[in-house]
C-alpha cells in the first residue's frame, strides 16, 4: 500500500485529463442503468421466503382466500347511517365497487346476504334491495337487524350506527409492480364521486391495498424530497467548512456521481425500490462526502504550508489514501452485512450503498484530485497557522485522567438504558399523518375496524368435518374466549352463520339462535346456504373445499407488535388446553408476519453485528499493524451504539423493524472518524518519534478539523433522513445520527485519554 501511496498522487496529476474523462464515462456508464429501478408497491417485500410466517400465511391464503382489501369508511354528516341518503351512497358505492381493478367480493350494509324463513323456505337476499324505495318503517327493520348481528356490528357497521363501512376483497394477479397503485387510484377516485353525489358524507379508505400502496408512495416522496434538501444542507456546509467554491463544486460532483453509479449499478443488477431501500441516495450522499472533504483539508493545509498545488495535491493522497481506503472498507462492511436481515429491502439498502461507498472511494482519490490539479485553487501561505484543534488538544492532555473517567461515566450512564428498551411497533404507524392512509386508518380504528387480524385454520381432521357439533362448539367456545379480550373488535366464525340458519330454519324464533345438535342437520344447512347465496358472495372464504376446516378471524384494534404475539401465544395456549390435537394451529395473517418481522431481524442482525465487529477489528489490526491500537479502537466504535440504544431506551423505550439493523450499520460508519485519528496518531509516533502526548496534538491539528466537518455533515445528513414521514425511515435516520453524535465525543474525549493512559504505561 506505501509504494501505491507515494505512486498515485503523482500519477493522478501527471495523466488529469485522462483520469477526468475515464470518471466521466465509468459515471455515464453506470448511471445508465437508474432506468431500470422499479418501486415496489408491496408490503410483503420486507418478508424473506425463508420467513415461516410467510409461508403459514401463504398456506392459509392458497386454502381459502387471499385477504388483500379496500375498505370504504362512511361518516355521514347526520348521526347515524341509517338514513335514506347514507344507504343510498352505500348502494351505489357497492355496485360500483365490483368494478374496481382485480376485484373479487364486495360486502356492505346494502348486499348483506339476510336469511329469513318464508314457510318452509329459506329465503336469502340483499339486506337493501332498491334504497330507492325504502319507507320509514323499512330503514328502522334495517337498522334493528344490523346493530343487532353478530357478523356486522364492529365490522361493517358501528355499535352506535354513526359509521358503516364497505370492504372489498381484491385478487391481484402480479403482472406489475404498480397494482395497488391502480387499485388506489381507482378507489379514491370512486370515493370521490360518491361524496360528491352526496354532500355531507365523508369516505376514508383504508385496507390492505392502501397499506401497499402507501409504501410506493413512501419511496417516491423521500426520493423526490429527502434528496434535494439533503443536497442544499450539503452544499452549504461545504461552502462554510472549506471555504472554497473549487472544493465544494469537485466535492459535489463526487458525492452526485456516487450516488447515481450506486442506483444505476443496482438497476443493472435487477434490484427494486423499496421504502427502505429508497433510502440509499441520501446515505449515498452523506457518506460521499467524508472522503473528498478529508483529502481536501489536507491539500489546502500542504498549500497554507507553502507546498504547490500539484505537490500538495499529491501529499494529501499520500497521507490519506490508506485511511480512506480503510474507511471506505470498514463502511462497506458494516453496510453488506445487513444481507443477514430477514427484511430483503434492507439487504437491498445495505448492496446499494455499499456500490455507492465504493464509487465514492474511486472518485474521491482519483475524479478529485484531477479535477482539483485541473481548476485554479489559490490557498494564502500562512508559516504561522493557530489551530484551534491544537489548543483543545493542549486541554485533553492536561486534563486526561479527569476527562478519561468522565467519559466513562457518561458511557455506563446512557448505555444503561439499553434495558429500558421494548421490542414492540405499530404497523400502521409506520406511516405519519401526512399520509392520507394513515389519517383513513386512525378513523376507521377508533369508529369501526381495524386493520390488524389473525387468521386461524382451524382443522376437523376429518372430511365434512366442520358440520360436526362437537367441531362446531369448540369452535363457538373459541370465539366467545376471543370476544371476551382487549383490544378484540370482532370475531368472524362460522358458528355464526350455523346459528342464523338455525334461527331462520324455525321461524326466526330466538330461541333456536343455536348451534345445530345433529350433523346431518348441520350438513343440510349448509348446503341450502351456499346454493342461496349470489356469485362472488360464497363461502369459499370461511370454509375449505372438503369442508374439513374452517377460517376464523380476530378483528383487533389499537393493537402493538408486542400486543398481537401475546395474544396469539394465548389463543394457542386456549386451542392447547381446550381443543381436539387436530384443532391447534398457529395464528396467521399478514399482521402476524409484521409483529414477528422486528423480533426476527433483530436475532439475525445480531449475528451480523459480531461478524462485522470482527472483520472491522481485523482489518484495523492488520493496516495498522498494531494489535492494541487495533483493539483500542473497539470501544469508540462499540460504545457509541449502545449509548444509542441507550438514549433510546429513556427517550422513546421501543425498538422496532427500523433501529433492528442499526448496530451493524453505525459500526462501520462511526469507524471512520476512528481510523482517520489513529492513522494520524500513529504516523507521528512513527515517522515523527513523537511520545503519546505529542501524538495526539499531531492528530487533532492534522485531522481534527476533517472529522468535525465530516461528523457535522453526516450528522445533519441523518437528521435529514428523519425528517421522512415513513417511520421505518425517520427511525434510522434519527438513531444513526445520535450514534454519530456520541462517536465524535469518544473520539475526541475518550480515545486520544484511553491512548495515552494505555502508550503512557
Amino acid at each position: 500500500m506505501k509504494k501505491v501511496e507515494e505512486w498515485l498522487g503523482g500519477a493522478v496529476v501527471r495523466y488529469r485529463w485522462l483520469v477526468i474523462i475515464g470518471c466521466f464515462m465509468l459515471a455515464g456508464l453506470a448511471a445508465s442503468g437508474i432506468g431500470r429501478l422499479e418501486f415496489v408497491n408491496d408490503s410483503r417485500t420486507f418478508f424473506s421466503d425463508e420467513n415461516p410466517q410467510l409461508k403459514a400465511l401463504e398456506a392459509l391464503e392458497n386454502t381459502y382466500t387471499k385477504y388483500d382489501n379496500l375498505i370504504f369508511v362512511f361518516q355521514p354528516a347526520t348521526a347515524s347511517v341509517f338514513t335514506k341518503d347514507t344507504l343510498t351512497a352505500v348502494y351505489e358505492l357497492t355496485q360500483e365497487a365490483w368494478k374496481i381493478p382485480y376485484s373479487s367480493r364486495v360486502d356492505s350494509l346494502t348486499n348483506y346476504q339476510y336469511t329469513r324463513a318464508v314457510g318452509d323456505d329459506l329465503l336469502v337476499d340483499d339486506l337493501v334491495v332498491d334504497p330507492a324505495l325504502l319507507t320509514a318503517a323499512d330503514i328502522a327493520r334495517i337498522k334493528d337487524i344490523a346493530l343487532n348481528d353478530v357478523l356486522l356490528k364492529d365490522y361493517i357497521v358501528s355499535a352506535d350506527g354513526r359509521v358503516t363501512g364497505i370492504n372489498v376483497n381484491t385478487i391481484k394477479p402480479g403482472r406489475h409492480n404498480n397494482e395497488a397503485s391502480e387499485m388506489a387510484e381507482y378507489a379514491r377516485k370512486l370515493g370521490r364521486q360518491i361524496e360528491l353525489k352526496h354532500p355531507g358524507l365523508k369516505i376514508y379508505i383504508t385496507g390492505g391495498v392502501m397499506v401497499d400502496n402507501a409504501f410506493g408512495e413512501a419511496s417516491k416522496r423521500d426520493l423526490s424530497t429527502l434528496i434535494p434538501c439533503m443536497f442544499l444542507v450539503l452544499l452549504a456546509v461545504m461552502a462554510v467548512a472549506l471555504r472554497s467554491l473549487q472544493g465544494t463544486l469537485v466535492t459535489c460532483v463526487v458525492i452526485v456521481f456516487s450516488m447515481l453509479s450506486g442506483l444505476g449499478v443496482a438497476g443493472w443488477l435487477g434490484f427494486d425500490l423499496s421504502p427502505a431501500s429508497a433510502n440509499a441516495p441520501v446515505i449515498i450522499l452523506t457518506l460521499a462526502v467524508a472522503d473528498s472533504i478529508h483529502i481536501l483539508v489536507a491539500m489546502f493545509q500542504q498549500m497554507r504550508a507553502g507546498l504547490g498545488k500539484y505537490e500538495a495535491i499529491a501529499e494529501s493522497l499520500r497521507v490519506n489514501l490508506t485511511p480512506v481506503f480503510v474507511t471506505s472498507l470498514t463502511t462497506a462492511i458494516g453496510f453488506l452485512t445487513m444481507n443477514f436481515s430477514d427484511a430483503p429491502p434492507f439487504r437491498d439498502l445495505g448492496n446499494i450503498v455499499f456500490m455507492g461507498i465504493f464509487a465514492a472511494f474511486i472518485y474521491s482519490v482519483l475524479l478529485l484530485p484531477a479535477m482539483m490539479a485541473v481548476l485554479p485553487v489559490r490557498v494564502k501561505k500562512c508559516s504561522k497557522q493557530v489551530n484551534r484543534y491544537e489548543l483543545f488538544a493542549d486541554f485533553i492532555i492536561a486534563h486526561r485522567k479527569r476527562v478519561f473517567w468522565s467519559m466513562l461515566m457518561l458511557v455506563l450512564a446512557f448505555s444503561s438504558g439499553v434495558f429500558r428498551i421494548d421490542l414492540d411497533d405499530t404497523f400502521v404507524e409506520y406511516f405519519d399523518h401526512s399520509y392520507d392512509f394513515r389519517i383513513a386508518s386512525d378513523f376507521s380504528e377508533t369508529n369501526l375496524t381495524g386493520l390488524n387480524i389473525i387468521d386461524f385454520d382451524l382443522a376437523s381432521g376429518e372430511e365434512g368435518g366442520v358440520n360436526n357439533p362437537e367441531y362446531l362448539q369448540t369452535l363457538e367456545a373459541f370465539a366467545i374466549w376471543f370476544r371476551s379480550q382487549d383490544l378484540v373488535r370482532h370475531v368472524y366464525s362460522i358458528t355464526d352463520i350455523y346459528k342464523k340458519l338455525n334461527k331462520s330454519m324455525h321461524g326466526d324464533d330466538e330461541a333456536w339462535y343455536i348451534l345445530p345438535t345433529e350433523r346431518e342437520l348441520a350438513a343440510q344447512y349448509l348446503l341450502l346456504y351456499e346454493m342461496s347465496l349470489p356469485f362472488g358472495l360464497d363461502l369459499n372464504d370461511r370454509i375449505n373445499v372438503d369442508k374439513s376446516a374452517s377460517r376464523m378471524t380476530v378483528n383487533l384494534a389499537g393493537i402493538s407488535s408486542k400486543q398481537l404475539r401475546s395474544l396469539e401465544e394465548k389463543g394457542r395456549q386456549w386451542l392447547r388446553l381446550n381443543a381436539p390435537k387436530s384443532m391447534f394451529t398457529h395464528g396467521s395473517g399478514l399482521s402476524m408476519v409484521f409483529a414477528h418481522i422486528s423480533e426476527r431481524n433483530i436475532n439475525s442482525m445480531l449475528m451480523a453485528s459480531v461478524l462485522a465487529l470482527v472483520l472491522i477489528s481485523l482489518v484495523l489490526i492488520l493496516v495498522l499493524r498494531n494489535l492494541k491500537l487495533g483493539l483500542v479502537s473497539l470501544f469508540p466504535n462499540l460504545f457509541p451504539a449502545f449509548m444509542a440504544f441507550g438514549f433510546w431506551g429513556y427517550a422513546v423505550g421501543e425498538v422496532g423493524l427500523s433501529v433492528s439493523v442499526m448496530i451493524a450499520m453505525t459500526l462501520g460508519i462511526v469507524v471512520d472518524d476512528t481510523v482517520h485519528f489513529l492513522s494520524k496518531y500513529q504516523r507521528a509516533r512513527r515517522e515523527h518519534n513523537l511520545k503519546s502526548s505529542e501524538a495526539v496534538r499531531y492528530a487533532f491539528k492534522s485531522v481534527g478539523s476533517a472529522i468535525m466537518v465530516t461528523t457535522v455533515i453526516l450528522t445533519i445528513g441523518f437528521s435529514v433522513l428523519s425528517m421522512s414521514g415513513f417511520q421505518i425511515n425517520s427511525h434510522m435516520g434519527a438513531m444513526t445520527a445520535i450514534t454519530i453524535v456520541f462517536a465524535i465525543l469518544l473520539d475526541f474525549f475518550f480515545l486520544p485519554t484511553l491512548l495515552m493512559q494505555l502508550e503512557e504505561k
